[in-house]
């Protein structure tokens, strides 16, 4: 769900600059008059353009581990799972959640911190894990905003991993923490009374004295046992001179206590610290066990961390450290900086040998807080510290092909080119050829842009082909030879976003503006980005076509409310502003039937860009956030569409409405049971469409009961009933029809669905198809789909429906039209794959 973002300041903008016009006229916005009083000054007039489009910059090095074969290295980690002793697969999990971070498959990604988390063997390393998936889940929490130890998870539960004898035999259970008093389990040992013993010794510490077992203190430690049982003087003597050892009356009886009974009483921070002393300096265990268990229980605040840290260091007090650790990966990202403490002792080799003897440092470690270091500062000294620290805990080829690489990546954004070189040389060296980009990059501004290309051409030469192999290898050849590679990387990879925007320049120069639309809507069809946005946005400017422009910078800031637009020298909300002012203004009224227009024509950028303008007007509507995270899910924009439903959350109106949008948010993270009690609660507090639909469709996900259908279908009829929008309506209607359908009652799926289109709900095509199509009538079902495809301005999946009502050879047109709309849809390559081979080509 996250990429990296790689700021601005270190890599060089990959926005492009604004254009010239196509008749070459000044595109700057004179000064006007917003007619309400307010005069715009030259400082809000866009900045005159001043760059070719052609100069883009330089696709980013993304700082991943991206193997050239990804099939055969999961394939090879899977295998070495299989024979792993279960110490080691915590590590493999690891790097196999690298690789999918580099694919950029957030669910998996995460599913391999989970199984890292669960096969965690140390303290150390469950702590690490829990954090990290905890850190990776963190925009998806109901009660964010506060830091927190527990989210109720057994697996990101950072509270119960310093918890002697913790198991995870059950961890979809809820988190022994969150357990009411009495249901977890005790681990304690059995009490043994104070007085049972008899006292044969007395330790005299200044004018005191304290009665001890003699038995007792020997058990503690070998060095005690010699001490007291063996040939010294205190072995046959029952009073002890024991001034000077660094313990005081108080703590030895704290000690006496705890020889006898196993347990240390309530005492201070304080003098727990002498009594962990104490007890490294005569090798006592059990007793300095007990003390690190008791200690790490007073940390817990940032300040805490800065009192004890350095005691738990110099005291090797594990479960101290951790529970500092603790509090540290509970604050992220902002610990970084208010607890730099940590950071500075980590970043140096001293400081990392500090931790390593206390069990707390690991690769695992320092590739969790690099990553979140590079997402918050590429070009930091700490992030250059920390994957430093990376570098110095590698063991295995994957982990040293991930530090060199990432170093290289900082080094390179931070213009330490022959530094990076050495780094990117060396990640080729262990096996990472992707790091050949860093290397001919580095040649290339050094003057040898002929060596680039000649060493791009060897990598294409040599390994299995990549997209990236010819993008990177279009970077140092001109012309037709430039564009034939830029082709063949979206053949191999149409994700990446630079083959686009490159052709779409290369069109602006020749001032062919609609071409240049078209091949940016290319990849703005299946995938929505920021950067392709804006460069839509001026490519409509460039015909002054502003309508056009403000869809566009709407949208763009929906996706990323503070974006910055040519080349960081003017917010897109800057603009924004200067744009309104030559387009028409709508009324609330106009606005609602400009997004009935757009949504029931399936324009989820244009709906998108109208929902913003609503919240302009409305901005505490939690309805129009709602609309907006639906919108933003359907654009494969999950943590926007997160942003957005819980400001749809915050600004609810009404508390059974805020329980919908709580349901929701929990139902889009997993947690079908707690969303179906949300929808409960809201509908115990006001019936409303959106509570029945919340729960009907949180039913329909949850229960594998076939008779859950009647449930269903009475929950939506209950929604369909209560007041609401077109809009929802008419998902409720098609939700109907499909569970109808699922009951092979046909007719009154047709119903629904039929009711559905009169209020122009447009995907209900696609159900009203399938009744024709089970009903025998496939020439009827293609019709339907006919009809939407016509209708729908983002069809890809209507063209893949379509297919499915077709004669031979019109599936494999549609299919190839299903391609060049969304190359990512992998129902037409497996049914291209399998030809006429006798295998199902079913979606399932």
């Amino acid at each position: 769900m996250r990429s990296l973002r790689i700021p601005d300041g270190c890599r060089g903008s990959s926005q492009v600059h604004a254009l010239c016009p196509v008749d070459n006229t000044d595109s700057t916005f004179q000064p006007t008059s917003t007619g309400k009083g307010e005069r715009l000054t030259p400082e809000d007039t866009v900045p005159s353009p001043s760059t070719s489009v052609s100069k883009l910059t330089d696709p980013s090095i993304e700082p991943y581990l991206k193997p050239v074969d990804y099939v055969n290295t999961l394939a090879e980690i899977y295998v070495q799972l299989e024979t792993a002793a279960e110490e080691d697969k915590a590590t493999l999990y690891l790097e196999q959640s690298c690789v999918f971070r580099g694919l950029g498959e957030t669910k998996l990604l995460r599913r391999s911190l989970r199984s890292a988390r669960q096969h965690a063997v140390t303290i150390h390393y469950k702590l690490v894990y829990a954090a990290w998936l905890k850190y990776e889940k963190r925009d998806e929490e109901l009660n964010d905003g506060t830091p927190g130890f527990c989210s109720g998870r057994k697996l990101e539960c950072l509270q119960t991993v310093l918890t002697p004898g913790f198991s995870l035999d059950h961890p979809t259970d809820p988190c022994a923490c969150r357990c009411p008093p009495g249901e977890t389990s005790s681990h304690a040992s059995e009490y043994i009374p104070y007085n049972s013993f008899v006292n044969d010794i007395v330790f005299h510490l200044g004018g005191d004295e304290v009665p001890c077992n003699r038995q007792k203190i020997a058990d503690l430690s070998f060095a005690f046992h010699t001490m007291l049982n063996g040939d010294f003087l205190e072995s046959r003597i029952s009073d002890i001179r024991f001034s000077g050892n660094g313990i005081s009356v108080t703590g030895m009886r704290a000690v006496d206590h705890f020889s006898k009974t196993g347990r240390l009483a309530r005492l201070s921070p304080e003098m727990l610290l002498e009594i962990l002393s104490f007890a490294n300096r005569f090798c006592c265990d059990t007793l300095k066990d007990a003390c690190d268990q008791n200690l790490a229980t007073f940390v817990r605040s940032g300040d805490d961390v800065m009192t004890f840290l350095d005691y738990a260091l110099e005291e090797s007090a594990q479960a101290l450290v951790g529970a500092c650790l603790q509090v540290f990966f509970r604050e992220l990202p902002g610990s970084l900086k208010s607890l730099r403490q940590i950071i500075d002792i980590l970043s140096t080799a001293e400081g990392q040998e500090k931790f390593a003897r206390v069990g707390h440092t690991s690769f695992a470690l320092y590739a969790f807080l690099s990553q979140i270091s590079m997402e918050e500062s590429m070009c930091s000294d700490r992030t250059v510290a920390l994957l430093e620290g990376q570098k110095r805990c590698v063991a295995s080829q994957r982990q040293k092909q991930l530090a060199f690489h990432q170093l290289g990546c900082i080094l390179f954004a931070r213009k330490q080119y022959s530094e990076a070189l050495v780094h990117f040389e060396a990640a080729v060296q262990e096996g990472h050829v992707y790091s050949w980009t860093g290397v001919v990059r580095i040649k290339s501004y050094k003057g040898l842009r002929a060596t680039a290309y000649e060493e791009s051409a060897a990598v294409v030469a040599n390994y299995k082909p990549s997209g990236w192999m010819f993008q990177e290898r279009a970077l140092y050849s001109d012309g037709n030879e430039k564009l034939a590679d830029l082709t063949k990387a979206t053949e191999l990879d149409p994700t990446l976003a630079y083959p686009y925007k490159y052709r779409a320049a290369a069109f602006m120069d020749e001032q062919k503006v609609q071409a240049a639309i078209t091949e940016i809507n290319r990849i703005l069809g299946f995938k929505v980005t920021s950067d392709c946005l804006e460069l839509r946005a001026y490519f409509c400017l460039a015909l002054q076509e502003y309508e056009g422009a403000v869809r566009d910078v709407r949208a763009l800031l929906t996706l990323d409310p503070s974006y910055m637009m040519y080349g960081g020298r003017l917010g897109a909300n800057q603009l924004l502003r200067l744009l309104s002012q030559h387009v028409e203004q709508w009324s609330k009224a106009d606005c609602w039937m400009q997004l009935y227009d757009r949504w029931s024509s399936v324009d989820d950028i244009g709906s998108l860009a109208v929902v913003h303008q609503m919240l302009e007007s409305d901005p505490r509507k939690g309805l129009l956030f709602f609309r907006q995270s639906l919108l933003l899910l359907r654009l494969n924009c999950p943590k926007a569409a997160m942003r957005s439903l819980r400001l749809a959350r915050d600004n609810a109106g009404s508390d059974h409405e805020r329980l919908v949008y709580e349901g929701w948010i929990l139902y889009d993270t997993g947690h079908r049971e707690e969303a179906l009690q949300k929808a409960e609660e809201s509908i115990a507090h006001q019936r409303s469409f959106e509570a029945f639909f919340l729960k009907a469709y949180a039913l329909a996900d949850t229960s594998l009961d076939p008779s859950s259908s009647a449930k269903v279908v009475e929950l939506l009829e209950e929604a369909l009933k209560c007041p609401s929008d077109g809009l929802r309506k008419g998902q409720a209607l098609n939700n109907l029809g499909s569970v109808y359908v699922d009951c092979e009652k046909y007719k009154l799926a047709a119903d629904c669905y039929v009711n559905a289109l009169k209020i122009r709900h447009t995907r209900a095509h696609q159900g009203l198809a399938r009744v024709h199509a089970l009903k025998g009538d496939r020439k009827a079902a293609h019709e339907e789909m006919t009809q939407l495809i016509e209708k729908a301005r983002n069809n890809a999946s209507a063209y893949e429906k379509r297919s499915e009502y077709c004669e031979r050879d019109m599936t494999m047109a549609d299919l190839s039209m299903v391609t060049q709309l969304d190359p990512l849809r992998t129902y037409p390559y497996r049914y291209r794959a399998a030809g006429k081979f006798p295998i199902s080509s079913s979606r399932a």
